[in-house]
């Protein structure tokens, strides 16, 4: 019982696009309204884009490994004594 609109399909790219925007309008308004405290901004996206690619470089390397296995296990392994 799934609720799919074909208008939902544009929301993703809408963030994709918008976040950025906003988040580079905030760090300029944080400068002109509080200088030193736009550093610390600065400072928390970036530890917070850190993070969130230290996640996926570690999904990832955890999925390719998996993968990895499961194609070794797939691999008949040869019989001792037995020739082709």
């Amino acid at each position: 019982m799934g609720l799919t609109l074909p208008a939902m399909r544009i929301a993703k790219p809408m963030l994709l696009i918008s976040t950025p925007i906003g988040v580079g309008f905030g760090i300029y308004e944080a400068f002109r309204l509080a200088g030193g405290l736009a550093f610390l901004m600065i400072a928390l996206v970036s530890l917070i884009g850190v993070a969130m690619a230290t996640v996926v470089v570690t999904v990832r390397r955890e999925k390719r490994e998996e993968l990895a296995a499961r194609a070794r296990e797939a691999q008949p392994t040869p019989v001792e004594g037995e020739t082709k």
